[in-house]
This record gives C-alpha cells, sequence and structure tokens, in this order.
C-alpha cells in the first residue's frame, strides 16, 4: 500500500500570511480611528495596511492549496482573521461617520446568523461557500478600501474626482448589502436543506 503522505506543518508560508493578517487587524483598527478618523495621512495608511491585508487572503490561499501545504490551524484562522479584519473595517467606518451603523449590523449580523447555522447543521452536513457569498465578499472589500480611504477630503482640483470615487464605493457598498441579504436568506434555505437530508439520511435503514 502506497504510504500516506505526512501532514503539513502548521509552519508554512500561508499561515504566516494569515497571521500577519490578524497581526494587522489592531494597527488598521488604530490607523482608521486615529484622530477621529480625520488624520488624513492615516486614513491613507489604513487604506493601504487594508488592502494588503485583503491581498495576503488570496495570496495564502492560493499557495495553501498549491502547495499542498493546507492545515487545520489555516482552516480555522483563515476566516477569523477575514472577519476580524473586515468587521473592524465595518466597525470603524461607523464610528467615524462614513458608514451608516445599520448597513454594519446588517453585514455583521448576516455574518454571525450564517456561522451559527453552519454549526447547526455541521453534523448533517458542510454549507460550502456560494458564488453570490464570493461576489459579496468581493464587492465588500472593494467598497471598504474606497470608504476608508479619505475621499472627501481631497483639494486642489481633485475634489471631483474624489467625489465620484466616493460614490463608486457608496454604490459598491449598496450592491454588497444587497447581496449580503440574499445571500444569507439562500444561506438558510440551504440550511434546511442539509438539515432534512441528512436526517432523512440517518432515519433510514441502512
Amino acid at each position: 500500500m502506497p504510504k500516506e503522505s505526512p501532514a503539513p506543518s502548521n509552519w508554512n508560508l500561508p499561515n504566516a500570511l494569515t497571521t500577519l493578517r490578524i497581526v494587522l487587524v489592531p494597527v488598521f483598527g488604530w490607523l482608521l480611528l486615529r484622530d477621529g478618523g480625520q488624520d488624513f495621512e492615516s486614513r491613507w495608511w489604513a487604506a493601504g495596511v487594508f488592502i494588503a491585508a485583503i491581498l495576503t487572503d488570496r495570496i495564502d490561499g492560493d499557495l495553501a492549496r498549491k502547495r499542498n501545504l493546507v492545515t487545520d490551524f489555516g482552516k480555522l484562522m483563515d476566516p477569523i482573521a477575514d472577519k476580524a479584519l473586515t468587521g473592524m473595517a465595518f466597525v470603524g467606518l461607523s464610528i467615524i461617520g462614513e458608514l451608516w451603523w445599520w448597513v454594519t449590523i446588517v453585514v455583521l449580523g448576516r455574518e454571525l446568523s450564517i456561522t451559527l447555522l453552519r454549526l447547526w447543521v455541521i453534523r448533517y452536513g458542510v454549507m460550502a461557500a456560494s458564488r453570490g457569498g464570493k461576489i459579496k465578499t468581493a464587492l465588500q472589500a472593494f467598497a471598504l478600501a474606497g470608504l476608508i480611504m479619505p475621499l472627501k477630503d481631497f483639494t486642489g482640483g481633485w475634489e471631483t474626482i474624489g467625489e465620484i470615487m466616493w460614490w463608486v464605493a457608496a454604490a459598491s457598498m449598496a450592491a454588497a448589502v444587497v447581496i449580503t441579504i440574499v445571500t444569507g436568506l439562500d444561506y438558510v434555505r440551504e440550511a434546511m436543506k442539509v438539515r432534512r437530508e441528512g436526517e432523512a439520511a440517518a432515519q433510514s435503514p441502512s
């Protein structure tokens, strides 16, 4: 019989990038909230840190799959890092008045609800991420990056460009909220389906 491949070590580059993303969350939060969000340079630094952290999410996933470095640590901590980063962005933007609180509550409430749903049905099956969920995540990242930038503070003839960019970010966030709600309802239906099928399979004679 062929020997089983040894499990990859947790000490690898994808996990290091995931850990870096977690470490960057408080740095990002401090930069975003500095001086009540009114520090022009800090807002740009916050946007840079956020974008860099988002890029590490894509890179570490690709590396882990390509080099067979998928570990239990990565499976656990990668989504936690993502939710911590975007959660800090949503809450921070609401604190400094760049995003309505109801948007933050709807989005974060949806994420918490889906996590609880996954745990509720995990004994019956796993709910895979939907295509709509991936689109939602991409739109959120784009919109958050735009809103983190101090686009409304552009001067020297750049005011119009800054305003246009802000409206693009705001429109992206509106689209992300709609998809967030729709995909949330889809996940509820999927969870009910997985549970029903799991219960039926458990009750059927073997």
